[in-house]
C-alpha cells in the first residue's frame, strides 16, 4: 500500500521569517490524516529566511535528522557542539536524556530544509550531535546511506533508532529498485523533479508513505534528488 501526500495535501504556515510544510500530523496547522508511520513521526519541509532560524531550545528522547537542500545552518547546543551543515549534507541529533541547541540560516540566502523526526530505539541515552558532508556525485543513480540505527551502515551518520535515512540523485529516464525488508515501512519525498513511485506519479516535494510492498520501483521522469526513511 502507497499513500500520496500531495504537497498541496499537506499542512503547515507561512510566519514570514519560516515557511513549513508538515508531511505528519503534528498539530495546528497540520493535517490529520498523516498519520506517523511506525517510528517515524515528524517530517517538516522547512524554508527559513536569510539570518533567521530557532533559537535555543530542549528535546529529549528523540533523534532528529536534518537534511539541507539549500544554503546552509548554522548549530550550537548545550553540549558545547558547534558547526555547519551545507546543502547536500546531512547532520544528527540524538536528544537522550536532554540537549538544547538552536539552529540559524545562512545570512544572505534562503534555507531549505528537511527536519525528520525518529523515536529511538530506547529511551535516555547521552546526548549527541554529529554532521557530515555527503557528496551528491557519489549517489548518482544509486541510494547510499546517511544515516542509520544499523552497525553495517559503517558511513553513514549514527542514530539510535531501528531506521535508516537514505539519498539518492537521479537522472530522468533512469530506474532504481528497493527492497523492503517484511514488516518495514517506508517514506520517500523527492526534493524536485517527477518521478513514479511503484506507477503512483510524485511531483517535486510529494510524500509517498509505504506500506506491505516488498519492492519499490523509481522511475525518473525529470531530474530528481530523493530522500527515503526505511523504518519498522
Amino acid at each position: 500500500m502507497i499513500e500520496h501526500r500531495p504537497v498541496s495535501e499537506l499542512g503547515g504556515g507561512d510566519l514570514g521569517w519560516l515557511k513549513a510544510l508538515h508531511h505528519f500530523y503534528v498539530g495546528a496547522r497540520s493535517n490529520p490524516a498523516h498519520e506517523a508511520l511506525g517510528n517515524l513521526y515528524v517530517w517538516n519541509d522547512d524554508e527559513l529566511a536569510p539570518g533567521t532560524g530557532f533559537p535555543l531550545h530542549p528535546h529529549r528522547d528523540v533523534e532528529i535528522i536534518t537534511y539541507v537542500r539549500e544554503g546552509y545552518i548554522t548549530h550550537r547546543d548545550s553540549l558545547g557542539n558547534t558547526g555547519r551543515t551545507d546543502a547536500g549534507d546531512v547532520q544528527v541529533m540524538s536528544a537522550g536524556t536532554g540537549i538544547e541547541h538552536e539552529e540559524v540560516a545562512a545570512p544572505a540566502q534562503r534555507t531549505k530544509v528537511f527536519q525528520i523526526w525518529i523515536h529511538p530505539r530506547e529511551r535516555g541515552g547521552k546526548p549527541r550531535w554529529e554532521t557530515k558532508p555527503f557528496p551528491k556525485k557519489d549517489r548518482t543513480g544509486r541510494f547510499v546511506v546517511l544515516a542509520s540505527g544499523f552497525a553495517e551502515d559503517a558511513d553513514a551518520l549514527l542514530i539510535r533508532a531501528d531506521a535508516r535515512v537514505l539519498g539518492a540523485t537521479l537522472s530522468a529516464g533512469q530506474c532504481l529498485f528497493y527492497r523492503m525488508k517484511p514488516g518495514c515501512k517506508a517514506y520517500m519525498v523527492a526534493t524536485s523533479g517527477q518521478i513514479t513511485l511503484n506507477d503512483i506519479v510524485l511531483e517535486a516535494r510529494d510524500g509517498a508513505a509505504v506500506q506491505d510492498e516488498p519492492e519499490l520501483r523509481i522511475e525518473v521522469l525529470a531530474d530528481t534528488e530523493i530522500v527515503l526513511v526505511d523504518t519498522i
